[in-house]
């Protein structure tokens, strides 16, 4: 006889999750509707939100401080999931990037990566040029942190004076290519636009134009080094 109460009690809390769960979804695709329609994540209020999530100010209150504190809850969720993702990618080695793109094939891991970001559409919004500047950037730091022991390894030694710019450009090219993709309506698939990032990183600017241009990259490193010394000096 006592074991009925307790179902009831589980059943309810259940419940009360998916609500939570729906509620906050809701609110997530109102934010992002929200910052398409205004342009300016600025001009985004709580009570637009919740109008357009069909709830009241109250409930959005009982779930996040303010407009800030939602778009910090969905970028630190983001940021959180996608750790994994990069880290599959940054695993991949030259040898198999080298493979792979003479088969005109996606680097392990790409695919999956894009992917994450079609099946969601609020990301695009809030990595546009109306959501959050700061966001594109807490995912560079994010994947800079995830891949910088991987991308030293193996590494020429004579080209650490300029590593850190290198991994620097690396990081916002490709973060760059991939917010281009998702406010441009993501038009290619995700394996056509994940064949596309991984040769990007290897084309040179004179690769596009019919003209190579060769530079010994150890002596660039040098170079440098021998700059900061002296400037040192």
């Amino acid at each position: 006889m006592r074991q009925a109460p307790r179902q009831k009690s589980a059943a309810t809390a259940a419940s009360a999750d998916r609500r939570v769960v729906r509620t906050r979804r809701a609110l997530r695709d109102a934010l992002a509707e929200e910052i398409e329609v205004t342009g300016d994540l600025s001009q985004v209020t709580v009570t637009a939100v919740s109008d357009r999530a069909g709830i009241t100010r109250r409930t959005f209150y009982s779930h996040y401080r303010d407009i800030p504190d939602l778009v910090s809850s969905l970028e630190e969720r983001t940021i959180d999931e996608l750790r994994s993702r990069v880290a599959r990618l940054s695993a991949v080695n030259l040898d198999e990037l080298q493979r792979v793109i003479a088969r005109l094939e996606p680097a392990p891991g790409a695919v999956g990566l894009l992917e994450y970001f079609r099946s969601r559409p609020y990301l695009s919004p809030l990595l546009g040029e109306g959501g959050d500047p700061a966001f594109a950037e807490r995912i560079k730091l994010m994947v800079r942190e995830v891949v910088q022991d991987r991308a030293l390894d193996g590494l020429d030694l004579r080209a650490i004076p300029f590593f850190d710019y290198y991994l620097t450009f690396a990081i916002s090219a490709e973060v760059g290519v991939l917010v281009r993709w998702l406010t441009g309506g993501m038009r290619e698939s995700s394996e056509a636009m994940a064949r596309v990032m991984t040769a990007l990183m290897f084309v040179r600017p004179g690769d596009l134009y019919g003209k190579k241009i060769e530079f010994d990259i150890p002596s660039l490193g040098l170079a440098l080094l021998t700059m900061r010394e002296n400037d040192d000096d």
